[in-house]
């Protein structure tokens, strides 16, 4: 009856109102077997058994994030964080710094910034987004990928629309939108599926690498991603949009006993992708319990903040525009049936009133 590890002189939150306060948590097998006193959780230690004095600390279980996105925090944290910058000249002035120690033609990758919180804004902008060229100035022989916090948006700069094929004649893709001002100019944005024409760009330089230089990089990213979850106490991560290759990775990490906190992961592909890799679902509590692949994650719509949600009325400050359908409904019925089939939970992003 021994526990691997005892936690006592806690002041322990249980989370149950039955018993919502204790002094102790033992652990055995990585499950908790015992949460009360200190009195009778000292029973519990033996030999073997790690104990922790806690010496009046708050313990509590571990958070769970319910929708987030696992790869691109670790993205985040092996290139431009952008989450704390507070204006569009602490962005230009990071990419500067960032194409001073890269190589010419290598990308620059940034996540995390969001034109409402910039203060001021930009003197010059459309619908707040400052242009294109004080990106192309500080780095002209770079081409410069930068994700909003949503995901839903990008900004890249001319090199990169070069290298992309975009100019002012370029369609917008269908549920995308390469943003352009009244005069047709080219901000320099783009939303939604029209991400994927530079992202197929971004995609051609990093298959320059080989597949253990990309898993390298990639499984780096984890590490980080999962070191920032637990410095925040999340001991259980629910990622909304995971690609096959990023599964059958996160599951090698799973096997070889590298992944620190609990993941749990839609896979998200086209309908024929899924069909073809069907013999992956599910996944269920590899690696000690710590990774689970049992769902498909299908976007309806964009976010609010790049004005892709999909609403029934015009947003306020953009006259006419009602967001972006970004997936077709009878594609979302294929792969409906296909969850059905093969008993996996359907996952759908819906934030604008129409796409709901």
């Amino acid at each position: 009856n021994q526990a691997d590890m005892v936690l006592h002189h806690a002041q322990v939150y249980t989370v149950n109102p039955a018993q919502p306060t204790a002094e102790a948590v033992a652990v055995k097998d990585g499950k908790i077997i015992f949460v009360g006193s200190n009195a009778e959780a000292e029973k519990l230690i033996g030999s073997q058994t790690e104990s922790i004095d806690c010496k009046g600390q708050f313990l509590m279980p571990g958070f769970i994030e319910g929708h987030g996105h696992i790869h691109g925090l670790g993205a985040s944290l092996v290139s431009l964080n952008l989450m704390t910058v507070n204006n569009w000249d602490e962005i230009v002035e990071k990419v500067k710094e960032a194409v001073s120690k890269a190589k010419p033609g290598d990308w620059i990758i940034g996540w995390g910034w969001h034109q409402e919180k910039w203060n001021p804004t930009p003197t010059v902008n459309f619908l707040g987004y400052p242009y294109h060229e004080e990106l192309d100035k500080v780095s002209p022989n770079n081409p410069v990928l930068l994700s909003h916090a949503s995901g839903h948006s990008s900004y890249v700069n001319a090199k990169a629309m070069e290298l992309a094929g975009i100019n002012a004649n370029t369609p917008n893709p269908t549920g995308g939108e390469i943003v352009r001002d009244k005069t047709g100019r080219v901000v320099g944005v783009l939303a939604e599926t029209a991400q994927s024409l530079v992202n197929k760009a971004y995609a051609a330089f990093v298959n320059q690498q080989t597949e253990d230089e990309q898993k390298a990089r990639w499984a780096e990213s984890i590490k980080l991603a999962e070191e920032d979850c637990l410095k925040k106490g999340i001991t259980s991560f629910q990622d909304a949009g995971s690609s096959f290759t990023q599964v059958k990775w996160m599951k090698e990490l799973a096997d070889s006993g590298k992944l620190n906190i609990r993941h749990w992961l839609m896979v998200r592909e086209r309908n024929s992708v899924l069909r073809a890799n069907a013999a992956v679902f599910p996944i269920v509590d590899a690696g000690d319990a710590h990774l689970t692949v049992k769902a498909v994650k299908v976007s309806l719509d964009g976010a609010l903040g790049s004005y892709g949600a999909w609403l029934l009325e015009p947003y306020s400050d953009r006259p006419g525009w009602v967001g972006e359908a970004t997936f077709n409904l009878d594609s979302l019925q294929a792969i409906a049936d296909f969850c059905w089939d093969n008993q996996l939970q359907l996952c759908v992003h819906a934030i604008g009133d129409r796409a709901n």
